[in-house]
């Protein structure tokens, strides 16, 4: 019985160095004798030792990757925790608001000056690109982007 538990002990050493919770490491080792057991029902076995801390160390693997797909997780205190990555229901509703207000700012340039900063900031054209479609020099699309960025951010402001 001595040599059971201190194979058993090893299992555990083994798969708390590589990362297994002691108050899991019990459990994995207990479910890895049993299947052991069961495997040496029906098959010779060579090596028991090596059998038991394998079989613990797949577990304790299959325990990790389960867990980190998993939509819970373990609290601080080992309690498990939902995990929602939703965002909270009033930043959804300022984020709306906010994007109601850009919407009637933007309604309230006039359609050059809405063109050009939706091509420059949605679009993602360069300031050269613009003035080339818009037949501007440079410095005037830069001053527009500016001048209707401004504008947005007090129309928003309000």
């Amino acid at each position: 019985m001595s040599h059971l538990k201190d194979i058993l002990d090893k299992a555990r050493r083994v798969i708390v160095r590589k990362g297994t919770a002691p108050q899991d490491a019990e459990d994995i080792v207990h479910d890895a004798y049993l299947r052991v057991r069961e495997f040496e029902r029906r098959e010779q076995v060579k090596s028991e030792e090596a059998l038991i801390v394998t079989t613990a160390k797949n577990l304790a693997h299959n325990l990790r990757r389960k867990t980190l797909n998993s939509p819970v997780m373990i609290a601080g205190d080992h309690v498990p925790v939902a995990v929602d990555d939703r965002p909270a229901v009033d930043d959804v509703m300022l984020a709306q608001e906010r994007l109601r207000q850009l919407a009637d700012g933007l309604g309230q340039l006039s359609e050059r000056s809405r063109r050009i900063l939706l091509s420059r900031r949605i679009d993602g054209k360069s300031f050269k690109e613009i003035a080339a479609e818009e037949n501007m020099t440079v410095a005037a699309v830069e001053k527009q982007v500016a001048r209707a960025t401004l504008e947005l951010l007090k129309w928003v402001g309000q």
